[in-house]
């Protein structure tokens, strides 16, 4: 086990490593839409790209998340054949959103070793998360 201010380190040498290794800005949070963000998600049991689609509202969060699912085929067939899709994924601290991901499991981000695999994974597949985005932003912003 890894003390707070340890796994705090580790995470943050990681995310340095990430940048440094592939460097390349991110589009992220900074899509334009509020409720939308591509993600990158690193911990004890898993790594993941995805689209978060999130709003107090739930009438706007099902709004942007239908926007998305009606491109689903296109996104599979184009962009990430393995593509998981769910409109109500809970995460860790309770917030439930709507989610487009790719998962990489069984890697630790406190296990060095996963790194380069996760860097890798990170590379290759949020590359084309983002370019099905801005190929479609405009549709999704409509």
């Amino acid at each position: 086990m890894f003390s707070k201010e340890e796994s705090k380190k580790i995470r943050e040498e990681f995310w340095t490593s990430f940048g440094k290794n592939y460097p390349h800005k991110w589009v992220l949070y900074n899509t334009g839409i509020k409720e939308v963000q591509l993600k990158f998600t690193f911990n004890n049991d898993f790594a993941q790209v995805s689209i978060d689609v999130y709003s107090a509202d739930e009438v706007i969060q099902e709004y942007y998340f239908e926007k998305i699912y009606a491109l689903r085929t296109i996104l599979k067939e184009e962009y990430l054949t393995d593509l998981e899709i769910e409109n109500h994924y809970l995460l860790p601290e309770g917030k439930e959103v709507s989610k487009f991901y790719l998962q990489l499991d069984s890697v630790n981000i406190h296990n060095k070793k996963h790194w380069p695999k996760v860097f890798e994974f990170f590379n290759i597949h949020m590359r084309p998360l983002e370019d099905f985005f801005l190929e479609y932003k405009d549709y999704i912003e409509a």
